[in-house]
């Protein structure tokens, strides 16, 4: 199958959702590194760790432990836990073969409450500093909200308090009906829950709400089992450390910005739940191509 590009007339929705991580800010492994140093030196300064690298090489360790037990079972990785591992570790505690779980309970002994949340403090301030927007995301939220449009974040994040804080930060929230996080929910995108939490937050009807993401499974094939609206921001996972997906190859979306995408081949169509509703290089192409259902709420 190929990809065919079809014109559209601006897509009829109440509410959006917009993803977070390389959709309204952009996520690189350099930055991304540099948040993590700055908690091991906090860790240090703290005296909660003596060991800089083995605390790095921890950190790495359990996360990447952390995504194979986790998202087999549509579930998010957490922060908090991975910070009580990591300084089980440095206080002796063995990290278990790969094939074993943690015992979370035992580590939670060698470490304080009071340790954890000062480095989950530390590590969403640097995230804070160290990520910036993309360049049209504060003018597009400015502009859809201004339109009328319900707005609220749809995210898998390990650390909700993170996402609230960078919208503070960068006066998001005014903008905002929601932020729907999977750490808090309990399930990640592409999951039915955590779009099924958003649309109850957002008191809109499934097909009155568009969800825009840059990942094709959690986003796209997400939102369209759920019923939703789809738009695809396209080419935004280079040097991302973030799990990915990308179109299957027979999509190709060699499209125009805000053209639909619909797949033919013998007559033959790909089901609803593959087939974004719109595709688009830049968030800024966005508004033009949404109008507010008749009779929606006012901003």
């Amino acid at each position: 199958m190929t990809a065919t590009a079809t014109s559209v007339a601006p897509i009829e929705v109440a509410a959006i959702t917009l993803d977070f991580g390389n959709t309204l800010v952009r996520v690189d492994r350099s930055n991304l590194a540099a948040i993590v140093r700055e908690t091991a030196r906090a860790a240090m300064e703290q005296g909660f760790a003596a060991d800089e690298a083995a605390f790095l090489r921890a950190w790495d360790e359990e996360r990447a432990r952390q995504f194979r037990e986790e998202l087999p079972r549509s579930r998010e990785v957490d922060i908090r836990e991975r910070v009580i591992r990591v300084l089980a570790r440095q206080r002796g505690m063995a990290a278990p073969r790969d094939e074993v779980p943690w015992d979370d309970a035992a580590a939670a002994r060698r470490v304080d409450p009071a340790e954890v949340e000062s480095l989950v403090d530390v590590y969403s301030a640097a995230f804070i500093a160290w990520m910036p927007p993309v360049a049209d995301a504060t003018a597009v939220l400015e502009r859809l909200a201004g339109d009328g449009f319900s707005l609220a974040i749809l995210s898998n994040w390990p650390l909700a308090e993170t996402i609230e804080r960078y919208c503070e930060s960068r006066d998001w929230v005014r903008h905002l009906r929601a932020i729907v996080v999977s750490q808090r929910v309990g399930a990640i995108k592409p999951h039915r829950a955590i779009f099924d939490h958003a649309r109850e937050r957002l008191a809109e009807p499934a097909e009155r709400i568009l969800h825009v993401g840059d990942d094709w499974v959690a986003d796209v094939v997400g939102a369209r089992q759920a019923g939703w609206r789809a738009a695809y921001l396209r080419n935004r996972q280079l040097d991302t450390p973030l799990p990915t997906s990308t179109p299957p190859e027979h999509h190709r979306l060699a499209v125009e910005p805000g053209d639909a995408v619909t797949l033919d081949a013998a007559g033959e169509h790909e089901p609803d739940d593959e087939r974004a509703d719109l595709v688009i290089d830049e968030l800024d192409e966005l508004p033009p191509l949404v109008r507010r259902w008749p009779g929606g709420p006012a901003a």
